[in-house]
């Protein structure tokens, strides 16, 4: 535990030297879009920091297990890449909710409704929603851009070709396989009536795969060992630990969409059933309930006026279907399944031991 608080902080400090360093090319623009500096900061103040550590404990398994010692420069490079991975997850989040028109992240009012209010309350022309949409995505593509500034200084700071170069392709990969996730999750949101329920089953799986385990677990991991220079087995080792565990995790938050209490997850409960998230957890009831009882559920998913007992309607349905209660048991079996990828690895033992932790955090939560 010390040494993630430890890594917290270290994150943190490397993000807010990052923006203090480019405040000042904010800050030259003028006055009225330090409003963007102010939100970067908000956003990426705080949170789990599960990529962050993911990344961190991938480069310790991989250089806790070799015969050359640490470096200050590798250690000064897993750490900026760790936070250019923050810096990719904020940006993420900022165009999710967009995607999304989500009302709250963390509690609080996201980029897009803050921006909206911001010019409400000075009574601006225009459209205050519109104006919100078009500043978060534009505070997205800005966090998007920093994110590989920062990348691009860690790597270049590393020393070392080669490792710098594996690092800079898994990272690409990342960001492509996202970007294809989070288009395939809006298509399922829309093409899902012309797909029969095995279609639908397979379609959000492919979501859960690429708009979520690769970018929040696999990736990480990976970058992580690149820069302690891992081998082709070593990779393939944690891709076999992180790929289910991402699963598991994306499975897990699922389940909090629809379920978790509002007061933890900072967003309302129900939230995802009123976006019309088509989860593997939907894909699931669909396919168990009667044929009146899944045309009730189509006509209610999605809809962002839903009441309180629309929604408790919803979860009941997915209650009653079973689905719930195999979304559980696939999360224990992608977690069994991540676990014994780190049975006789070579990695080093107290990275294994940490991921084993980080498994049991990231899969049993409340937020």
């Amino acid at each position: 535990m010390a040494d993630n608080v430890r890594l917290v902080d270290l994150v943190q400090s490397r993000l807010d030297g990052f923006l203090d360093d480019r405040s000042s090319i904010v800050t030259s623009v003028g006055d009225d879009v330090t409003a963007l500096l102010d939100d970067s900061r908000r956003f990426l103040s705080g949170g789990k920091r599960f990529r962050a550590q993911f990344c961190h404990w991938g480069w310790r398994a991989v250089a806790g297990a070799r015969e050359t010692p640490v470096t200050q420069r590798e250690l000064d490079a897993v750490i900026g890449a760790a936070s250019a991975l923050e810096l990719f997850h904020a940006a993420a989040l900022v165009h999710d909710d967009v995607i999304d028109s989500s009302d709250t992240r963390r509690g609080e009012p996201s980029a897009h409704r803050r921006f909206a209010e911001r010019h409400g309350a000075r009574r601006w022309a225009g459209d205050a929603g519109a104006f919100g949409t078009s500043s978060a995505i534009l505070l997205g593509d800005l966090l998007l851009g920093w994110s590989d500034e920062l990348l691009d200084d860690a790597l270049f700071g590393l020393g070392d070709a080669d490792r710098a170069r594996a690092a800079r392709h898994l990272f690409n990969t990342m960001r492509t396989d996202v970007t294809a996730g989070q288009y395939l999750d809006v298509l399922e949101e829309n093409a899902w009536v012309e797909r029969d329920e095995q279609q639908l089953l397979e379609a959000a799986r492919r979501v859960v795969v690429f708009k979520s385990a690769k970018y929040s677990i696999e990736a990480p991991l990976q970058i992580g060992a690149a820069i302690a220079g891992a081998s082709e087995a070593q990779l393939a080792t944690l891709s076999e630990f992180g790929l289910p565990l991402g699963i598991a995790f994306q499975l897990r938050d699922d389940l909090l969409g629809v379920f978790g209490d509002a007061a933890v997850t900072g967003k309302p409960s129900g939230d995802d059933l009123r976006e019309g998230k088509r989860t593997v957890l939907v894909a699931l009831t669909r396919s168990r309930v009667s044929p009146s009882v899944r045309r009730v559920f189509d006509d209610l998913l999605g809809d962002p006026q839903l009441t309180t007992e629309q929604v408790l309607m919803l979860q009941g349905a997915m209650r009653d279907s079973g689905a719930v209660d195999e979304i559980e048991a696939i999360i224990e079996r992608e977690v069994r399944s991540a676990n014994a990828a780190l049975d006789e690895a070579s990695l080093a033992p107290e990275a294994i031991a940490a991921l084993r932790r980080l498994t049991a955090r990231v899969t049993d939560r409340e937020a």
